[in-house]
């Protein structure tokens, strides 16, 4: 993936053999708008993140299929959101 320098205001590739080095790829990074430098961050961060566990996924979708299947049948019932937050902040300001 190219990368765009803007350094000198010049445009700077960064693909071409990776040629940049990690201070002038921060150092260029560092001059985007905050929304960018945002953007570029959770980019990153993203990348660090293991894949999806399948199995993991399916476990929670079969739960949640099962508590709706539960509620939906009388068999459990709701808590009213005011109260879930009020228990909430109780437990927060402990």
């Amino acid at each position: 993936m190219a990368g765009i320098g803007l350094a000198a205001g010049r445009l700077k590739s960064y693909s071409q053999g990776m040629s940049a080095s990690l201070e002038d790829i921060a150092s260029d990074a560092l001059q985007l708008p905050k929304d960018q430098r945002l953007t570029l961050a959770h980019r990153i961060l993203a990348s660090l993140e293991p894949g999806p566990d399948a199995g993991a996924e399916a476990a929670w979708d079969g739960e949640i299929r099962e508590r709706i299947r539960k509620y939906d049948a009388g068999a459990t019932s709701g808590i009213p959101g005011s109260i879930v937050f009020e228990d909430l902040d109780k437990k927060l300001k402990k």
